[in-house]
């Protein structure tokens, strides 16, 4: 199909619809309008909406293999060449209301050289800084810039949430060192976000690469260059990430001796405390026995002698053990 008519791209539901005017910014895509190569249009749809799946299953413009890819279940980030088109599938950070950051969320795009379709269920927050470039005049010119700067503010997003972990790790490495330890689960989750985060980051850098590295006609050599570019930041970022992990591991490891150590000292302290009034126990004890024949039973001080002769045994048994350093 070498023009796509406007008409074939109205879709009530869209999230985004518009044409790039090859000068930074975007038009809305009109009924009468004719679609080039020059002039790409870019159609945003949220695959859950009834009128953009029917047309996602019903519209002659894509091929069949790729309506379910752009409405199917979620999947790690790949691209394949399909004909004249390329299947891309990307992760992103999540910063929608009640929702955790670790919780990625999904885009699919399919391109060809004047045809963007791509979908989401979840709000994609680095679309809409891109949507917002373009509104202002300074966005990508083509197809391949609107990849590049795509891939761009995911890298972004991706990397500013890698530094907060980092930041965090930091934070409870200055706790322990002061034996606070974090609250309960804090660690696991921070761990859980980390191996998410490369087990998703990792297929994403490659699918930046091979980007780079293949010949796509709507991308130019400045594109692939920093597609690079980024897949080589990304990379930087899982670095980063393994070192994280492998720091997590070790205040795990750092937790459970804190914790041991406090449990031992307590254990310690309260053998100690036993120790020290043990004598005194065993003298209550005996002279608690209810039979005739106690010494000073008839006396008026037998009493205050006993309590006076009890802590001093307490005093002496307490001089001794510190005298030996064992308190």
């Amino acid at each position: 199909m070498d023009v796509i008519e406007g008409r074939d791209l109205q879709v009530p539901d869209a999230v985004y619809a518009y044409q790039l005017d090859g000068k930074g910014g975007i038009t809305p895509i009109d009924y009468e309008n004719k679609i080039t190569r020059d002039e790409p249009c870019w159609l945003h749809l949220d695959y859950a909406h009834s009128t953009s799946a029917e047309w996602l299953a019903t519209t002659p413009l894509l091929p069949d293999v790729v309506r379910e890819a752009l409405s199917g279940e979620s999947t790690r980030p790949r691209v394949s060449r399909l004909g004249d088109g390329t299947m891309i599938t990307l992760r992103g950070i999540n910063f929608n209301v009640d929702s955790r950051p670790d919780q990625l969320v999904t885009f699919r795009v399919y391109m060809t050289d004047k045809l963007i379709i791509s979908t989401r269920h979840r709000k994609v927050y680095s679309i809409d800084e891109m949507v917002n470039e373009l509104q202002s005049g300074t966005g990508p010119t083509g197809s391949g810039g609107w990849l590049v700067d795509i891939a761009d503010a995911l890298t972004n997003h991706t990397s500013e949430f890698i530094e907060e972990l980092h930041d965090k790790i930091i934070d409870l490495e200055d706790a322990l060192l002061e034996q606070r330890v974090p609250e309960r689960g804090q660690l696991a989750l921070m761990r859980k976000q980390l191996i998410v985060l490369r087990r998703y980051m990792t297929p994403q850098r490659d699918v930046f690469a091979r980007l780079a590295s293949e010949r796509l006609v709507w991308m130019s050599d400045d594109d692939r260059r920093r597609m690079q570019e980024i897949a080589d930041r990304l990379g930087r970022g899982l670095d980063d990430l393994d070192g994280s992990i492998a720091r997590t591991a070790i205040l795990s490891d750092e937790i459970t001796t804190v914790m041991a150590d406090a449990m031992n000292r307590r254990t310690y302290t309260m053998s100690l405390m036993a120790m020290v009034f043990l004598p005194s126990t065993f003298l209550t004890g005996l002279f608690g026995v209810n039979l005739g024949g106690i010494p000073g039973s008839g006396s008026p001080v037998a009493f205050a002698s006993f309590c006076f002769m009890l802590m001093a045994l307490v005093a002496g048994v307490a001089w001794w053990l510190r005298r030996s350093r064992w308190l």
